[in-house]
């Protein structure tokens, strides 16, 4: 009876998980020169769901954000660039809030002298629909 009241919740966890991943992220490159690029990050983001932007006001919702991992082959030219979004009110955190549906980009330049590399990182961000908000992340490896 354990087994089975485990293999429940084991099937539950995988399907609550599979159906709450709102946001979708592809990743591509533009070569601008010999040694600067520029990282596109899109988020596909599913009917009814929003994503927050980068930039959100103290004690608003969780904005979304870039981080890196070290590398000493890249330099970061610049800050992780967005869309314009959309702006709302939000009751909840009693400011305007930027955000995004459907589907956004982000970007970000680099520059390195490598041929090839690896650059990895993951994105932190929330979304949210009319019942509710999901804290959650994508890691990310780019190959040049």
């Amino acid at each position: 009876m354990k087994k089975i009241f485990l293999l429940f919740l084991l099937i539950n966890y995988v399907s609550f998980s599979q159906i709450h991943k709102p946001i979708t992220w592809e990743t591509s490159v533009e070569k601008i020169s010999n040694t600067e690029y520029l990282l596109i990050f899109t988020a596909n983001i599913k009917k009814d769901w929003i994503l927050y932007s980068m930039n959100i006001p103290e004690d608003g919702p969780l904005p979304t954000v870039f981080s890196f991992d070290k590398n000493a082959d890249i330099k970061l030219l610049g800050k992780t660039t967005e869309e314009k979004g959309m702006i709302k009110y939000e009751e909840v955190f009693n400011m305007n809030v930027t955000y995004f549906k459907d589907k956004t980009t982000f970007k970000q330049r680099i520059q390195t002298s490598k041929k090839t590399l690896k650059i990895s990182g993951v994105i932190d961000y929330m979304t949210c629909n009319k019942e509710g908000c999901i804290p959650d992340y994508h890691e990310f490896e780019i190959e040049i």
